[in-house]
């Protein structure tokens, strides 16, 4: 009965989304579902129905985007891959909430940044590219993997001019690192996130502040690293210590660079491709963990990129 609670969903949510997606109606008697419709559109309920309850087996609360995720999975025919999900819990945020894989995608990426000296991470908005990094750095600190954390990104304008910040250096570069401050929080909590701050366990600084320095026994995240040169991300690989970890993570599609500057996180892909230690995970649309418009929305100027090129 606890299974069909959560497969059910508050008013019927979970059924309602596979019944319009599918064209199909479903009647819940004691333990057992009638799905009744076209032959296909049934056995492709049935299997996202299944994909379900695994993830409600694994004890993962179900959500508009699991249902959602699960129907992709099918379409591609790669149900079988749910199980892989909902296993390992990367980090317990300050609240207690275990943070896990959602996607397939993500998954890699959270298995590639836990075997690799260097990760790469690839791919649109709401990926969770920089949230699962942070969450790794943090569980490894706790494990005393690592002696701290070091967050950078370049300090680069989304398409509009600032102009002069006011206050002293912090206060000029937060807006920039807002969103690794937003993980960060949500990872450790505001007061355990200051104390390790004023400790000089935890360092949030712009990319330019890397330079001459080695960094040894740290977790490093590079974010937002389509903003970066050629020459600022061998600056930064070559930081590199003895003990450390990196993840670099971007997205090719939102590049805040002047016109003819090549974008250094689109060379490095190409450059380190062969290189052991190194791995780069490239997410696509369907590993959008935020509102489904979002992957609509980056559906939507893909194939206007794609139209504009085929002219």
């Amino acid at each position: 009965m606890e299974q069909a609670v959560a497969l059910f969903g508050s008013f019927d949510e979970n059924v309602k989304l596979i019944e319009n997606e599918y064209s199909v109606s479903i009647l819940g008697r004691g333990s057992e579902l009638k799905i009744s419709g076209d032959a296909e559109n049934v056995s492709n309920a049935a299997k996202v129905i299944h994909s379900l309850l695994v993830l409600i087996n694994r004890g993962e609360a179900l959500s508009e985007q699991n249902v959602r995720y699960c129907f992709a999975l099918v379409s591609d025919g790669n149900e079988d891959k749910i199980e892989q999900l909902a296993s390992d819990c990367i980090c317990i945020t300050s609240k207690g909430k275990p943070v896990k894989a959602k996607t397939i995608g993500q998954k890699n990426y959270c298995n590639a940044i836990k075997n690799n000296t260097i990760t790469i991470g690839v791919g649109p908005a709401g990926t969770g590219k920089t949230y699962l990094a942070v969450a790794s750095a943090c569980n490894a600190f706790r494990a005393k993997e690592v002696n701290r954390i070091i967050l950078t990104r370049p300090a680069v304008e989304a398409g509009e001019k600032l102009g002069f910040l006011p206050g002293d250096l912090q206060s000029k570069v937060d807006p920039y690192l807002r969103p690794l401050y937003d993980a960060l929080f949500d990872m450790l909590g505001a007061e355990t996130y200051h104390k390790y701050l004023e400790r000089g366990n935890i360092e949030v600084a712009p990319l330019a502040y890397m330079r001459g320095r080695t960094l040894d026994d740290s977790f490093i995240i590079l974010d937002e690293a389509q903003n970066t040169t050629p020459e600022q991300m061998k600056m930064f690989l070559t930081r590199l210590g003895f003990n450390s970890k990196m993840v670099i993570t971007g997205d090719i599609t939102q590049i805040d660079l002047p016109g003819g500057v090549r974008s250094g996180l689109k060379e490095c892909v190409k450059i380190l491709k062969n290189i052991q230690d190194i791995a780069s995970v490239t997410f696509n649309e369907k590993d959008v963990v935020r509102h489904k418009l979002v992957q609509d929305i980056i559906k939507a100027y893909e194939k206007n990129e794609e139209a504009k090129h085929n002219k």
